[in-house]
């Protein structure tokens, strides 16, 4: 396995998402590696959010999950210092997340991606894409996914 320098993972505040995090902090100790943490958002208002959870239920994560983007990261960040990492940034973007992480990695230089699987094997993944599949396709660096469902 070769010696990663910067590992970016992205976090839209989930459960699975943090099961994300939490592999690519053990990632990033083993290597000494920076884990610069990514969440793409769009900003929304607490009726909005509460509108989701109310209307998308399990689905919701994908309006809330990062509302505030802060309170995300900065769980994601308690969850990669748990791990043993020691050299974590934060990075809170407007924006969808395929395009979001991509960047994100190609500005920090990214030897590794790391995603969670949720969506890959859904049917709606499969018509309308996933943040997996989507990365894992487009990503210039290493991409590890993560199985985050159980």
């Amino acid at each position: 396995m070769p010696s990663y320098r910067t590992v970016v993972v992205g976090t839209d505040g989930s459960a699975p998402s943090l099961r994300a995090v939490a592999r690519a902090a053990e990632v990033a100790r083993d290597a000494t590696a920076k884990l610069v943490i990514v969440c793409a958002y769009y900003p929304s208002s607490g009726r909005e959010v509460q509108q989701a959870q109310d209307e998308l239920g399990g689905e919701a994560f994908q309006v809330i999950g990062s509302a505030p983007a802060e309170d995300t990261l900065r769980e994601a960040a308690d969850a990669a210092r748990v791990a043993g990492t020691t050299g974590v940034e934060t990075v809170a973007a407007v924006g969808e997340p395929v395009p979001t992480l991509l960047a994100a990695a190609e500005e920090r230089g990214a030897d590794l991606l790391v995603v969670g699987s949720r969506g890959l094997n859904t049917l709606k993944g499969r018509i309308l894409g996933s943040v997996p599949s989507e990365v894992s396709r487009r990503a210039d660096c290493d991409v590890l996914v993560v199985r985050t469902t159980r």
